[in-house]
């Protein structure tokens, strides 16, 4: 993120004060206001994301509310004292769980109605023009979750209304980022159309912003969510910042909170994130009694901070990362290059005529789950979108649990194997019916095969559990090994690929004896082909990470060549590095298991404490404990 000119990372939280949640500013106490925001510098923090809440701002169509402008103004203030930064968020209609119209707004559309688009910009316009000069403000939100508020629409309007909206800042003086605060929920994230396209937002304005808050069934799918809608969302050339995650109190105890947050924290981090705003600063148990918290009493818990002002674990959190950030000289740091490639299929942004919704929605969860098996295999992975054409510069392409790519991609991949490339697909029928069977083009001559399929009809996987025996040695996988998969799906995706090997190899089999993974050589390169649909089988699973799938993913990175830097034999653990434009080499190890665990870790150099003293070689990790270091590469020997 660059501000002034300079780069920047923001790390703070989402701010209403106690006194009043999204009423503060008619409840204004400037006393109260700036006790909160010294709890939160004093942990570490640099800035804040405020609000104006709109029916209290704009109380008629061509008028300001002065008082809640003079008490924004001193809000304003009282962050410069404390040397923090804000970011106002112009449009707040909708506010933990509640919608909050303009009395005025008498069901207008939002972006489509002419007037109601010339208020919004009118009054965007005049609140920039009062505070853009202001040395607090150091960025722009247009909205809060606009997809939840505003009317149902299409990609067209809510793109002019968004350009209009962004141009309205302009020109009213505000030079700093801006972005649209609609949470990156469009279908380039989620696989749902919402109207809001976060490749059309990025042509104009300045960051990406995920609201991330998963509810899951296996911990450390839920811990890589957010890194992951991350990595989705940074796919367009800007800045990703973590606008909104978190978690009530309600919801999770203490140590659980914490953990929960340290974890989001790093793996977003290490997922390209710049940018880290929690929900939100304070509890608001004052407030039980008024809407939205009357009806939605869990949103009383989200704060860092308890009603009378005391920090909870997850402020800690936040101090203890900001320490990091801070030592790291992140906005000097970059990622290393991918060296590994998910494939994010063109239908998952669902641009594709005639495709069926659930088709669509279905690579997230696979894709997620191909992304956390890669992690826990310390491979150095990345996406690749379909739709922007296959990157070429990656050793090994990761082709998960998928039933529809276009015909163009799949003579890619192809092409990539016959240069050198080790390209891996595993098979999925879908969850739906529409046209069940393998979208691809030429399967048998890709893959050196003979398919079975019958048509309309699904070849049931009836084991409880998939048994893969190798043949032969595969990576560090020795001739005999075994590894198993559980089987989840329902009636369409339960189901495998029955195939004869014709060029292709069989280096597993399963129980019956069928070809389970078929190898085909092709150039300098190969393809290989699993017949059953491993990483949705076990996105299907709960409780189920670390799993084999993180082991066959290992054997798929010795056996395309990967260079990793660190690896860890641990399951539970795993290993990721950070490079600084000096040259320096941060090592993250991330632990994921309930229980303490030692590790040494196999790297390609030495490790040291981040002083760069004394030399590590056991790292021990508390249950979700995080540990950096320095990786001092070997140097080559001298005769």
């Amino acid at each position: 993120m660059q501000a002034g000119g300079a780069p920047v990372s923001w790390l703070g939280a989402n701010f209403w004060s106690r006194t009043g949640g999204p009423r503060m500013w008619h409840r204004y106490d400037r006393a109260v206001v700036r006790e909160e925001l010294r709890v939160l510098a004093g942990h570490g923090l640099n800035m804040t994301r405020s609000f104006f809440f709109w029916p209290d701002f704009m109380p008629e169509p061509d008028r300001l509310d002065e008082d809640c402008v003079q008490a924004y103004a001193d809000f304003l203030d009282a962050h410069e004292e404390l040397g923090l930064g804000t970011i106002p968020t112009f449009l707040v209609g909708h506010m933990s769980g509640a919608n909050f119209d303009p009395p005025w707004r008498a069901g207008r559309d939002l972006y489509t109605d002419v007037w109601l688009v010339a208020r919004q910009a009118w009054y965007i316009e005049r609140l920039t023009r009062r505070f853009a000069g202001h040395p607090a403000v150091v960025g722009w939100l247009i909205s809060n979750e606009m997809p939840i508020y505003g009317d149902p629409s299409t990609q067209d309007p809510v793109t002019s209304w968004a350009t209009l909206m962004v141009q309205a800042v302009r020109a009213g003086g505000g030079t700093q980022p801006v972005s649209v605060g609609d949470g990156a929920w469009g279908a380039e994230v989620t696989g749902v159309h919402n109207g809001f396209s976060v490749r059309d937002l990025a042509a104009f304005t300045d960051f990406v912003g995920p609201h991330v808050y998963p509810m899951g069934d296996d911990p450390v799918r839920q811990q890589y969510t957010a890194a992951f809608n991350c990595e989705l969302a940074g796919a367009f050339g800007l800045p990703v910042v973590l606008e909104e995650f978190g978690l009530s109190s309600d919801f999770a105890a203490p140590e659980h909170a914490a953990r929960y947050y340290r974890q989001v924290l790093h793996t977003s981090l290490l997922a390209g994130a710049t940018g880290w705003i929690a929900w939100n600063n304070t509890d608001f148990d004052d407030l039980a009694g008024e809407d939205p918290y009357r009806h939605h009493p869990f949103e009383l818990h989200f704060g860092l901070t308890t009603t009378d002002g005391t920090p909870k674990p997850q402020l800690g959190e936040l101090a203890a990362f900001a320490k990091t950030v801070a030592d790291l000289d992140l906005p000097r740091c970059h990622r290393e290059p991918a060296q590994a490639a998910l494939v994010v299929p063109e239908h998952f942004e669902g641009a594709i005529p005639i495709s069926d919704p659930v088709d669509n929605k279905f690579p997230y969860a696979v894709l997620r789950q191909a992304y956390v098996s890669a992690k826990l295999a310390d491979i150095p992975v990345g996406l690749t979108r379909e739709r922007d054409g296959i990157d070429e510069d990656c050793a090994l392409y990761v082709v998960p649990s998928t039933k529809e790519l276009t015909a163009p991609t799949w003579r890619r991949l192809e092409q990539l194997a016959e240069a050198g490339a080790v390209v891996y697909v595993s098979y999925c029928h879908g969850e739906s019916a529409f046209q069940r069977g393998p979208w691809y083009a030429g399967l048998n001559t890709v893959f050196g095969v003979e398919h079975q399929l019958r048509y309309g009809l699904a070849d049931r996987i009836e084991d409880d559990e998939v048994r893969l025996t190798f043949a032969e040695g595969f990576g560090e996988l020795a001739a005999g090994s075994t590894l198993t998969f559980p089987v989840a799906g329902n009636e369409h995706s339960r189901s495998y690929l029955p195939v004869r090997p014709v060029s292709a190899q069989v280096l597993a089999t399963d129980r019956q004896g069928r070809p389970a993974l078929l190898r085909r050589r092709t150039g300098s390169g190969a393809i290989l082909l699993c017949t059953y649909p491993l990483e949705h089988m076990t996105d299907r699973t709960a409780e189920v990470n670390p799993n084999d799938l993180q082991v066959l993913y290992d054997a798929l990175a010795d056996f395309a060549g990967l260079r990793r830097p660190l690896t860890v034999a641990d399951p539970a653990v795993s290993a990721e590095v950070l490079a600084h434009d000096d040259g320096r080499r941060f090592v993250f190890l991330l632990g994921h298991g309930d229980e303490p665990v030692t590790v040494k870790p196999r790297a390609a150099g030495r490790l040291v404490e981040p002083d760069g003293r004394a030399e590590v070689r056991e790292v021990s990790l508390a249950p979700g404990g995080v540990r950096v270091l320095l990786l001092e590469e070997s140097q080559p020997s001298v005769s």
